[in-house]
């Protein structure tokens, strides 16, 4: 059919929307640890999605091994339950703002959330983050009390405080109207009031049919999918992800790929096989209609943010934008004296080649070459979103090294602005001295003090990102373990100055060996230590922190001279303290620029900079 012809059908069926009533597609958006896997689990369950006697495990959508480490959502997951005659497309989505580019474009593919709030802390900092995306592309907002069985459950105070929160985001009359469902994701019960719940989420999925708008569609016109997500199988290789927004898409048809700021990107590619999802399967199907959430296959070099479209109407939707990195920091190869012993790629083109896939997939990342061929600097949206990213490197068989954390500036009107952060920190009463100290010395402005559950106070600060690099430990040591952390992002400010996140230097490695008890007997009066008897250092490697606050070389290899009156079994009778356990994110936090972190698939190790070793 001839380019022009088609143009006309669609100028004749454009204004003919068809309302898909058996479908609502609906996102799930929660500040981290609020409940959000465990419900979408008890919504699995109670749909017949399992047989009674299958096993199951616990946050079955958290699929890859680092979900369910840290039992955060990382990336966001697909399924489908179906209630009645409907089919519930469901979208779990993170719950973590540095993860906040998986949020921001799969929220395309929903037409409302269910906004998820603790029964008990109410809405939290990165609440104020995914309940802004979802308002701004104006979604129907349902909010879930959860975890209402707590003993502590204060419901009035978080429906209050939730539309306090509307309020400040700027939602419309509409919004700011939003039914309330109270439930329990982990005993699977749900109601309208909080002192009146049902024995199923049956109220959940009542008010899901009556708030959630079916999707009205363009059934008759070409095809247009905006690709949200893309995934990766062994035997169907890559698979573009999204929702149809107009006609229908069929097995084994001709379609173009276009985006809509470069159209000389076009090009043409054939559907292989079509997946839909149904009851947490992906079911092959011959076509999808306009409306509906499917997976695709057989087009290898498919990118987020492009359309797939009919081949002689190309007509692409507006492509995905998500919110610019705020730190950055360098990759490079590995140069340490123990280079290469335990990663299986270790060279600069296997760490270009693998930052290039991460780059197909995640938005919210940049990479631009370093200073050296051998460097990249990697560009995110936080602490973790790059701890995640060097963590799944490290145990896929990479081998790096890898700079301190540093912001991002811009130049506006000739003056330097800076990040910053809203923190909220629940604190003990007795402690509170101290985190006021400690945020007072990092250029934090106090905002707001109130009262929290019990005995602690609540801290409402704005401070600048750098201030928060390596703030979580210092805060942990400072409270004895009692403080509660939560930040997001709150915009650029001006610059405020130079500011110290660490007092303290580094116990450097004098010499390479093994390190023994005898030495570390002595080397712990320096300061606290990062190795134990019997791990490998090498020279330059950093073993400890300095109680003062130079860096400083130490020996702690060095071996007792055996005699007849000094024997070996000496040192077993050695009292040492325990080696302080540095793991990615504290290595992290730890450095400055005169230090890198060592990153392999058996170690995690500190060591300074070329030309950084202090001399002895």
């Amino acid at each position: 059919m001839a380019a022009a012809q088609v143009a006309d059908d669609v100028a004749e069926d454009v204004d003919e929307l068809v309302v898909r009533s058996d479908i609502r597609n609906l996102a799930i958006i929660a500040h981290v640890d609020h409940g959000k896997t465990t419900l979408v689990d008890a919504m699995l369950q109670q749909s017949r999605v399992f047989r009674d006697n299958q096993s199951v495990e616990e946050r079955i959508m958290d699929s890859n091994d680092l979900e369910r480490e840290r039992g955060i959502t990382i990336l966001s997951k697909n399924t489908a339950i179906r209630y009645q005659d409907c089919k519930i497309n469901i979208i779990d989505t993170p719950g973590h703002a540095d993860f906040g580019g998986e949020v921001e474009r799969i929220l395309n593919m929903a037409d409302g959330v269910l906004l998820l709030v603790d029964a008990v802390e109410g809405p939290m900092p990165q609440t104020r983050f995914v309940l802004r995306k979802a308002l701004e592309l104006d979604k129907k907002v349902i909010v879930v009390v959860n975890k209402i069985d707590r003993e502590a459950a204060r419901p009035d105070y978080v429906v209050d405080a939730t539309f306090e929160l509307f309020l400040e985001l700027g939602a419309n009359d509409a919004q700011c109207d939003f039914p309330v469902v109270y439930a329990s994701g982990f005993q699977g019960v749900a109601g309208m009031k909080a002192d009146d719940l049902e024995d199923s989420l049956e109220p959940l999925f009542e008010t899901i049919m009556k708030e959630i708008d079916p999707p009205s569609v363009q059934a008759a016109s070409p095809l247009q999918m905006l690709v949200t997500n893309i995934d990766f199988k062994e035997h169907k290789g890559r698979m573009a992800i999204g929702r149809v927004q107009a006609g229908t898409i069929k097995q084994g048809s001709q379609i173009a790929i276009c985006k809509e700021d470069d159209e000389s990107a076009c090009r043409t590619g054939r559907v292989v096989e079509l997946l839909v999802y149904d009851s947490f399967k992906e079911v092959p199907v011959d076509e999808v209609q306009a409306g509906d959430i499917c997976a695709v296959a057989g087009l290898p070099d498919v990118k987020i943010g492009e359309t797939i479209t009919h081949t002689d109407a190309p007509n692409p939707l507006p492509t995905i934008t998500v919110e610019e990195p705020t730190v950055t920091m360098s990759f490079m190869v590995n140069t340490s004296p123990f280079a290469g012993r335990e990663g299986k790629f270790v060279t600069t083109r296997n760490i270009k080649e693998r930052l290039e896939r991460e780059l197909e997939r995640n938005l919210a990342l940049k990479v631009t070459p370093g200073a050296t061929p051998d460097v990249f600097m990697v560009s995110g949206r936080g602490g973790l979103h790059l701890s995640i990213l060097i963590e799944t490197m490290r145990r896929e068989g990479y081998e790096i090294a890898v700079g301190p954390i540093t912001v991002i500036t811009k130049t506006i009107d000739g003056k330097t602005y800076e990040p910053f952060e809203e923190a909220l920190v629940e604190v003990p009463e007795e402690h509170m001295g101290s985190v006021v100290e400690l945020f007072g010395r990092r250029k934090g402005r106090m905002l707001d003090m109130s009262a929290g559950l019990g005995a602690t106070q609540v801290l409402k600060y704005v401070i600048p990102t750098r201030g928060l690099l390596g703030m979580r430990s210092q805060l942990l040591t400072a409270t004895k373990g009692t403080a509660v952390l939560n930040t997001n992002v709150a915009g650029y400010e001006p610059s405020c100055g130079e500011i110290s996140t660490r007092d303290n230097g580094s116990l450097v490695a004098h010499e390479t060996g093994t390190a023994t008890a005898y030495a570390l007997e002595s080397c712990q009066e320096r300061g606290i230590m990062f190795v134990k008897p019997g791990d490998s250092v090498y020279e330059g490697q950093v073993v400890g922190m300095n109680n003062r606050g130079q860096d400083m070389r130490i020996n702690v290899c060095k071996k007792k001279q055996l005699t007849n009156m000094r024997t070996a079994n000496k040192d077993q009778t050695v009292v040492l303290d325990r080696a302080k356990d540095m793991n990615l994110e504290a290595a992290l936090e730890y450095i400055t620029t005169s230090e890198l972190v060592e990153v392999t698939p058996k170690a995690i190790r500190i060591r300074m900079a070329p030309g950084k070793i202090p001399k002895v």
